[in-house]
């Protein structure tokens, strides 16, 4: 289901929004793939903090392709909190349960989005975004961590409330396609029944003015000005997986983890 742009702020979701060409995307999912098979410590640094560890993802998350819708909708200054992948290999199980992203970021106010970036087919097969449209205007939800294995989420998090009569849309993307959505708006993912991996890149943007509640973090200046200086601001990786590069995406998680975890 296609969502334009325009009715981002009815909806929370605007898709698909292409930002390179499905060649392109396929060159990435490929680096990915050659990425993945160096090891534990590259899987990880694809996961979290991505931006931080390789210069070609610092690079895709500032392209101009991908900021400027995001511009139209935070406006001129913008901040990279974090980013990462969430790869579904096919037949593991992995699923990520219906939540709101706002609910344990620590972040205010939640003029916050997701920008997620599509390297291979992301279809109903394999275990596409599933949204609830409207949803980003009923304000934040109750959720209960499961902590389940299958889970993608950092703690299983799942909102506690009967969604039967929430609508809800796939977000079908082609390789090189992006879908751009609201910190509020409640979404989740199936299993992944395709014979490919299904491989999309979210890069969390806010504008300059949102603060970090729980403690100081780390951001990248995406675009525009930092007038504010609620984050200490991380450059880009001087080269893939550097001694300099995991040692800054180490600190921003030690950083942050005790805000996603807080309560727990």
């Amino acid at each position: 289901m296609a969502f334009p742009i325009e009715t981002y702020q009815q909806n929370g979701i605007a898709a698909p929004i292409r930002v390179m060409s499905e060649e392109a995307a396929s060159a990435l999912a490929d680096r990915v793939a050659e990425t993945r098979r160096l090891g534990e410590r590259a899987e990880l640094g694809l996961r979290r903090h991505a931006h931080l560890v390789f210069p070609w993802l610092h690079d895709l998350a500032t392209s101009d392709a991908v900021l400027d819708p995001v511009e139209r909708i935070l406006g001129p200054d913008i901040l990279i909190w974090s980013s990462g992948f969430f790869i579904k290999d096919p037949g593991d199980g992995k699923i990520v349960s219906w939540h709101q992203d706002a609910t344990y970021w620590g972040l205010e106010p939640p003029t916050i989005l997701t920008a997620w970036i599509a390297l291979t087919p992301s279809t109903v097969e394999s275990g596409c975004l599933k949204v609830a449209p409207g949803t980003h205007r009923m304000d934040q939800l109750p959720h209960a961590d499961s902590f389940a294995e299958n889970n993608l989420l950092s703690r299983g998090q799942e909102i506690a409330v009967d969604m039967t009569d929430l609508d809800r849309a796939d977000i079908v993307l082609r390789p090189g396609e992006m879908s751009l959505h609201h910190v509020q708006l409640v979404h989740g993912s199936e299993p992944n029944r395709a014979s490919w991996p299904r491989l999309g890149y979210a890069i969390r943007y806010i504008p300059t003015s949102v603060r970090q509640t729980g403690g100081r973090t780390y951001a990248t200046l995406a675009r525009g000005q930092d007038r504010y200086g609620h984050f200490d601001l991380a450059p880009r990786p001087d080269a893939a997986m550097s001694e300099a590069a995991l040692a800054l995406a180490d600190e921003a998680e030690a950083r942050l983890r005790p805000i996603l975890m807080e309560g727990t």
